[in-house]
């Protein structure tokens, strides 16, 4: 018997939750752009459109105010919506309904009604898609209370994660990266979740941790085996969720390595990191560091259309690898 986990690419893993979700429960439903016939500006939603129908694999208008308005009103009437912006950075045209209605109908109307929307979003830079299609916007909505905000890296907690949302009594969105989409990685069959709101250690180490989300967890993951040939351990924290963050993760690993480097896509200034930082000040880990806490983060700019220049201002595998030697070393 061939005991080979068996390995899906991110996207498929997608696919298949929402699949399952479907399947098990006639109260879910996709919507988004171009997402019945064409299956997805990123192919994730793939054949699901022939699979269940047109009635529950949405085409909606270009507009991403009124799709994320039917989304809303559909989950506080009891439906669940998975809701499909072909990039993140559209989130700015619907903030309306994302932040004044779904985040706070729970709370204005005293707990009565629930809304169990889940928002998708492919983000982050890399498809030479400029400036307006390029962002990483994450850190906006984990700001709001009453969102859970999630970021999967792998395929296995891609699948997991959405089959949690789903099931989830509040909105939850869903940011995942569009150079992702084709990683592979094992994805066991059949239902199960994977827990929001808990962080993963990814590689075990000694003298440094990395908190790195989506992306960046691979990169981190690299970085450190190239360190690991200088005689330094590097340990790799993946956040996997945004809002309501894993600060007790957080707090063990620093204890035990005495360093933080937080490392991720978005832009440094008010970003991820500042709060992971501040979660370490704050916490008796602090008494741990021997080292400034580092963040290493996306450059104050717009994502140039231009490849190189794309890539120069994100962080690659060789600046985690400097930030975090140098860290190590006493040079921070």
């Amino acid at each position: 018997m061939d005991a080979t986990p068996r390995e899906l690419s991110y996207s498929q893993a997608i696919q298949e939750a929402m699949a399952i979700a479907m399947e098990a429960d006639e109260r879910v439903f996709l919507m988004g752009e171009d997402i019945g016939v064409y299956g997805g500006a990123f192919q994730v939603t793939g054949d699901l459109v022939e699979r269940f129908g047109a009635d529950r694999v949405i085409d909606t208008p270009i507009s991403e105010l009124g799709g994320a308005g039917v989304a809303v009103g559909a989950a506080m009437t009891g439906m669940r919506p998975i809701f499909e912006f072909q990039f993140s950075d559209f989130a700015t045209l619907a903030m309306e309904q994302i932040v004044n209605q779904a985040a706070k109908m729970r709370f204005m109307l005293g707990g009565e009604v629930s809304v169990p929307v889940v928002m998708r979003f492919p983000a982050g830079s890399g498809t030479g898609a400029a400036a307006q299609h390029s962002q990483s916007l994450e850190a906006w909505l984990g700001h709001v209370p009453g969102l859970k905000v999630i970021q999967p890296a792998t395929p296995h907690d891609a699948k997991g994660m959405l089959l949690a949302a789903i099931a989830d009594p509040d909105p939850v969105m869903i940011f995942e990266h569009k150079l992702l989409y084709k990683m592979k990685g094992p994805v066991p069959e059949g239902h199960y979740t994977v827990p929001i709101g808990k962080a993963e250690v990814r590689r075990e180490g000694s003298d440094l941790t990395i908190v790195a989300t989506s992306i960046m967890v691979h990169k981190a993951l690299e970085a450190a085996e190239t360190l690991a040939a200088e005689g330094i351990d590097i340990e790799v924290v993946d956040l996997r969720t945004i809002r309501p963050m894993d600060k007790a993760t957080i707090i063990a690993s620093v204890k035990k390595t005495s360093r933080l480097l937080c490392v991720y896509e978005a832009v440094k200034t008010l970003g991820i990191g500042a709060e992971v930082s501040a979660t370490i000040a704050e916490s008796e880990a602090f008494d741990y560091l021997d080292a400034p806490i580092v963040r290493l983060g996306g450059t104050e700019t717009p994502v140039p259309y231009n490849p190189e220049l794309e890539k120069a201002t994100v962080p690659q595998v060789h600046d985690i690898v400097a930030a975090a030697r140098d860290l190590v070393r006493g040079k921070r």
